[in-house]
C-alpha cells in the first residue's frame, strides 16, 4: 500500500476498484491505521478503545437475547428463566450483557474522569467532549429501559419511581408521566415501549459516536502533557496503539470475565428475582450502581437541614421533588459547559498543582455520593448527601472558575522531545 499527501493508493486491485467507487477502504486506513497520536498516551487512553468494544458487545448480546425475550408482562419474567435455563448458553449471554453493562459505565466513568484530569474538554475539543456527554445521556437512558426488561421487583418498581419523578413538573408533569406509561400505571405498554427504545437507543449511540470520533480525528487526540503537539511528536495509530489497546483488552476481559464467571450477580439487585408484583412494594428501591451518585443528588436536595434555605424557591412553586428532579439533571448539565466553565490556560492537571487536590476531591466526592444513594435515607445520611451534592456543584459552578484566575501552573514544555526547564520556560502567569 502506498499513501499520497492526501489519499491513501492500495496496491491490491480489488481494493483499489472498491475504493476508486466507494473511499471507505481509505476512510478506515487514514483514521484507524495511519492517524497520528501523540507518542506520550498512558494507558488512561485505552478506555476509549474499550468503551468502543463493549458498545459492539452489548448490541451483539442484546440482538441474541432478543431472540428468546417475550415483552409482555405476563411472560416477560418467564422468557429471562427460561433463557438462563433452556436456552444454549444463555445464561452466558444474559450475564455478559447485564454485566457489561456495567463494564461499560466503569469504562465511560474513567474515560470521563480521565478528560478532567487531563483537561481534555477544552479548545478546541469543546465539541468533542460535548458529545460524549450525550453519549452517557444515552447510555442512561438505554441501562433504565434495559433494566426493567426482566420485569422483576425492582426493575418494575424502579421504573415507577423515575418516571413518576417526571410529575414533579407543574402542568405538563402528569401527562408526560401518562405518555410515558401508555396508559395510567406502569403496565405492558410500558414494557413494549421501554423494549423497542432499549433496541434503538444503542444504534443512536453508534452514530453519536462516530460524530465523537470524527470530533476527534479533526483536531487530534489531546495528550497527558496538554500541549499542542508537532508532528514529530506524533507516531501512526497502527501498530504502537493497537498493540497497546489489545494489552489493554486483555487485561481487560479478565476483569469482565470475574465477573461473567464467578460473581454474575453481584452488581445486581437480589429481588430481581422475584416477579414484579404492583402490589408488595420492596423494602428499599435502588437504582444500578451506576445510577446511585445522580439517585443520591435526586434524594439529597430536601428542604431541610443545609439546603433549609432553599425553601425560598417553594414560594415560586418548586417543591422538594422538582428541586431534586432538577439537580439531578443539573448534575450531569453542567458537564456540556465545563469547557467555559473551566478558565484555566493550562490542560493537564499535571501542570496544575491545585487543581490536581481538587480532582482528587471530585473523585472521593463521587465515591460518597455512590454511598450515599445505595444506603436508606436515614437523617445523617440525608446530611452527608447534602454536604457531597453541595461540593459537586461548587466544584464546577465556584472553584473551577475561580481556580483558573487564581492558580500558578508548572512551566510547559513546547513539545514532547525537549525536558521542561533546559530551554529556560517561564512560568505561566496566572490570570
Amino acid at each position: 500500500m502506498a499513501t499520497g499527501s492526501e489519499q491513501v493508493v492500495f496496491k491490491n486491485k480489488t481494493a483499489r476498484w472498491i475504493e476508486d467507487r466507494l473511499p471507505i477502504l481509505g476512510f478506515g486506513y487514514q483514521h484507524l491505521v495511519a492517524y497520528p497520536a501523540p507518542r506520550n498516551l498512558n494507558y488512561f487512553w485505552n478506555f476509549g478503545a474499550l468503551a468502543g468494544i463493549m458498545l459492539v458487545l452489548q448490541i451483539i448480546t442484546g440482538i441474541v437475547l432478543v431472540m428468546q425475550y417475550t415483552p409482555h408482562t405476563e411472560m416477560a419474567f418467564d422468557s429471562i428463566e427460561r433463557i438462563m435455563r433452556d436456552v444454549n448458553y444463555g445464561w452466558l449471554l444474559r450475564y455478559a450483557h447485564a454485566n457489561g453493562a456495567s463494564m461499560f459505565f466503569i469504562v465511560v466513568y474513567i474515560h470521563i474522569f480521565r478528560g478532567l484530569y487531563y483537561g481534555s474538554y477544552k479548545a478546541p475539543r469543546e465539541l468533542l467532549w460535548m458529545l460524549g456527554v450525550v453519549i452517557l445521556l444515552l447510555m442512561m437512558a438505554t441501562a433504565f429501559m434495559g433494566y426493567v426488561l426482566p420485569w422483576g421487583q425492582m426493575s418494575f418498581w424502579g421504573a415507577q419511581v423515575i418516571t413518576s419523578l417526571f410529575s414533579a413538573f407543574p402542568l405538563v408533569g402528569d401527562p408526560i408521566v401518562t405518555w410515558l406509561w401508555g396508559g395510567f400505571a406502569v403496565d405492558n405498554p410500558t414494557l413494549n415501549r421501554f423494549f423497542s427504545l432499549h433496541y434503538l437507543l444503542p444504534f443512536v449511540i453508534v452514530g453519536v459516536v462516530f460524530l465523537h470520533l470524527i470530533a476527534l480525528h479533526t483536531h487530534g487526540s489531546n495528550n497527558p502533557v496538554g500541549i499542542d503537539l508537532t508532528k514529530k511528536d506524533k507516531i501512526p495509530f497502527h501498530p504502537y496503539y493497537t498493540v497497546k489497546d489489545l494489552f489493554g483488552l486483555a487485561v481487560f476481559l479478565l476483569f469482565f470475565s470475574y465477573f461473567v464467571f464467578f460473581g454474575p450477580n453481584i452488581l445486581g439487585h437480589p429481588d430481581n428475582y422475584i416477579q414484579a408484583d404492583p402490589l408488595v412494594t420492596p423494602a428499599h428501591i435502588v437504582p444500578e450502581w451506576y445510577f446511585l451518585p445522580f439517585y443520591a443528588i435526586l434524594r439529597s436536595t430536601v428542604y431541610d437541614s443545609i439546603f433549609t434555605p432553599l425553601i425560598v424557591f417553594s414560594y415560586l412553586g418548586i417543591t422538594e421533588k422538582l428541586m431534586g428532579v432538577l439537580a439531578m439533571f443539573g448534575s450531569i448539565a453542567v458537564l456540556l459547559v465545563l469547557p467555559w466553565l473551566d478558565t484555566s490556560r493550562v490542560r493537564s492537571a499535571n501542570y496544575r498543582p491545585i487543581y490536581r487536590w481538587v480532582f482528587w476531591l471530585l473523585v472521593i466526592d463521587a465515591v460518597v455520593l455512590t454511598w450515599v444513594g445505595g444506603e436508606v435515607p436515614t437523617e445523617t445520611v440525608v446530611l452527608i448527601g447534602q454536604l457531597a451534592t453541595l461540593y459537586y456543584f461548587v466544584h464546577f459552578l465556584v472553584i473551577m472558575p475561580l481556580l483558573g484566575r487564581l492558580e500558578r501552573p508548572r512551566p510547559l514544555p513546547d513539545s514532547l522531545g525537549r525536558p521542561v526547564l533546559s530551554h529556560g520556560a517561564s512560568a505561566q502567569p496566572a490570570e
